[in-house]
């Protein structure tokens, strides 16, 4: 299974049982993450480890 699949199943999984509150929870999720992938190897990744 694809990651495109998985990302347009969720979109029709959203269309049709009508859970938009979803979407800024996962919004909010992959941008933490992407947050702490990317700032891993930096010289700010103790910064962002001591908000949490």
């Amino acid at each position: 299974m694809s990651k495109l699949s998985i990302i347009a199943e969720f979109w029709d999984f959203l269309k049709v049982r009508k859970k938009w509150w979803l979407t800024p929870i996962v919004l909010v999720l992959l941008s933490l993450g992407a947050l702490l992938v990317l700032t891993e190897g930096s010289a700010v990744a103790p910064f962002i480890y001591s908000l949490f």
